[in-house]
């Protein structure tokens, strides 16, 4: 099977770990940073508060062994395969969050609505369609 190389363009500072991550954005995630790597400043130079964007994460703790999970967590719902379900854990573990910018400064975004941990790799950035298109 074929291979592909991805590289982070910035890295998430959040107060989330694991045990603390909401399973949603929209379920309570405290506002969160996107440090932009120095190289990819220049890629983010257009961006502003009030932006909504989906962001690309690697789920960098995630089990990449895991086929079935029970959704949500919760053990009373059936076994469900990955594919139809948000989890976290599967075989590429790439997240999709939107999320809105509410401040820029220096390569740094800071957002809302971001479930992602502490430290989750973000491998790219695009606006929700037909917000920022005007640009």
């Amino acid at each position: 099977m074929t291979s592909y190389h991805v590289r982070p363009v910035a890295k998430v500072e959040s107060p989330l770990d694991l045990a603390t991550a909401p399973k949603q954005g929209d379920e309570g995630a405290p506002p969160a940073r996107v440090v932009f790597e120095p190289e990819f400043h220049a890629a983010a130079a257009d961006l502003r508060p009030g932006d909504r964007l989906v962001l690309l994460t690697w789920l960098h703790e995630a089990d990449r062994d895991v086929r079935a999970v029970h959704p949500r967590g919760d053990r009373n719902r059936p076994s469900t395969g990955v594919f139809s379900t948000r989890a976290p854990d599967r075989p590429n573990p790439i997240g999709l969050h939107t999320v809105t910018v509410t401040a820029v400064e220096n390569g740094t975004l800071t957002v809302t609505g971001l479930e992602a941990i502490d430290g989750t790799p973000v491998l790219d950035v695009k606006p929700v369609l037909g917000e920022v298109a005007d640009r």
